[in-house]
């Protein structure tokens, strides 16, 4: 018997939040939805944290996600802006652990290679291989919306299609091991 699951993926961001959302059953992946919130208009930081926290929670409500996968922080020069990047991973994964959603952390550089095979990828790369993994018509419009929905077919792959601890390396090792996918 199949078991079926709903990963939401998160990119976050102070200035925009990506996220997609995919069920799995099976060995089918498919895109439930995607999109971004988008902050900049706003200025203060604490009402940018406290939207955040409300989109994940709504996205929680609506979705009924059994995992959310999120980007992890990554190293950079500008510390005031990594502090910004982790107070927003942090009140995301805070929505989640409110309502018992576990919370799964993938670097970019993961990310990227899970979906392309390659660390270094563009976002406009990621977002033309997610276009072939998930048999879209069009690659997504919104690159910080490609990049949530990035987060969760990575989680996929690491997870596998059961939800046990089946991995895959990425795209090409899903595919071989999944050709029915192939179109």
């Amino acid at each position: 018997m199949a078991i079926e699951r709903i990963i939401l993926g998160i990119d976050p961001g102070t200035n925009i939040m990506g996220y997609g959302i995919v069920k799995v059953y099976g060995s089918n992946l498919d895109l439930v939805t995607l999109g971004v919130l988008k902050l900049v208009k706003t200025d203060d930081h604490p009402l940018k944290l406290k939207h955040i926290f409300e989109k994940t929670i709504s996205l929680i409500q609506e979705f009924k996600p059994d995992e959310l996968a999120i980007e992890a922080p990554f190293f950079g020069k500008n510390i005031q802006s990594m502090l910004k990047l982790g107070r927003a991973q942090g009140v995301t994964m805070a929505a989640a652990l409110s309502r018992s959603v576990p919370i799964f952390e993938y670097s970019p550089r993961k990310i990227k290679q899970s979906i392309t095979g390659k660390g270094s990828a563009s976002k406009e790369q990621v977002a033309a291989m997610l276009q072939n993994i998930l048999s879209l018509k069009e690659a997504p419009e919104q690159l910080d919306a490609s990049d949530g929905l990035a987060v969760a077919v990575c989680h996929y792959f690491q997870k596998g299609n059961t939800g046990n601890d089946k991995k895959f390396s990425g795209w090409k090792s899903y595919l071989s091991a999944n050709p029915d996918r192939l179109t």
